[in-house]
């Protein structure tokens, strides 16, 4: 049966409401996209195309995919963060809005300078440190470490689409270790680690199981990355320089506490627009 656009997508956006998700309405435009190869501004100015059989199957294929529990950010292969959008794949963590408000502390912190280094530690996809670095008037170039060669062939991938190579560099590391004395020394470091305790990673909703256990797991009590990277990072900052954490709900305190044992000054929390406690900022002396 041939079908419009806007006929497709009103089926699919039915079926994702009736199964319960809460961004159907996104994911449904979202998937149909992906489905047809159209952009989104194709998917507002052609409603009235004709979808044949092929494609309608394809459409039905992803739709099913995600009933089956795949998030709808692996099933198109991009996502949209801060006003960019990204490659991502099952190698790296979904961006996420909650996200957005270390990007917008580092970039209140950059933008006093008229140039310096930028550090994204557990840097998945990149978003992070590309958002800062695409935001920023200052001459400023980046560093983008991970454990993981698949994420960080992800962010190499990011910086070319967001014209960046010539800014920025990847290092793969592993930040529960000493610090690799090449990663030089930076006025802002910024860090989304892996803050989930161990004993909750099973009791994650299906979606986020989906994502990188590494990326997930942040040790028994969740705070391991914190620990190792206030210890071990504080030689890497200049004078002045901040480290901004992304944390999890009710972490806040004790991630400072880590901090200020350190030596971090200046130690203060920032709440994303949900009133979470969701960063942590200290300061190198």
């Amino acid at each position: 049966m041939v079908k419009t656009l806007g006929d497709a997508y009103l089926d699919v956006r039915n079926i994702l409401r009736k199964a319960g998700m809460a961004g159907f309405q996104i994911e449904a435009r979202e998937l149909v996209c992906c489905a047809l190869k159209l952009s989104r501004d194709d998917f507002h100015h052609k409603k009235d195309m004709l979808v044949f059989q092929k494609d309608a199957d394809e459409i039905e294929r992803l739709v099913q995919l995600r009933l089956s529990g795949t998030p709808v950010q692996y099933i198109t292969g991009e996502w949209d963060f801060y006003g960019l959008n990204f490659i991502i794949s099952r190698d790296t963590l979904i961006p996420r809005a909650d996200t957005e408000t270390l990007v917008g502390c580092g970039i209140e912190f950059m933008e006093k300078r008229s140039k310096g280094r930028v550090l994204d530690l557990c840097c998945g996809c990149g978003c992070v440190g590309i958002a800062v670095l695409k935001n920023i008037s200052t001459a400023a170039t980046g560093v983008f470490a991970d454990i993981s060669e698949p994420a960080l062939h992800i962010t190499r991938r990011n910086l070319a689409r967001h014209m960046l190579t010539a800014r920025a560099v990847t290092v793969k590391t592993d930040a529960l270790r000493e610090r690799d004395k090449l990663l030089a020394e930076y006025n802002l470091i910024l860090c989304n680690p892996p803050y989930i305790p161990a004993g909750e990673m099973d009791g994650l909703d299906r979606e986020v199981r989906e994502e990188p256990y590494l990326a997930l797991c942040g040790g028994e009590d969740g705070l391991d990355f914190y620990r190792a990277i206030s210890r071990n990072y504080k030689a890497a900052l200049l004078k002045g320089g901040a480290l901004m954490f992304e944390v999890g709900q009710g972490q806040y305190w004790d991630v400072m506490e880590i901090m200020e044992e350190q030596g971090y000054t200046e130690l203060r929390y920032v709440s994303d627009l949900n009133g979470v406690e969701r960063v942590v900022i200290g300061i190198s002396q």
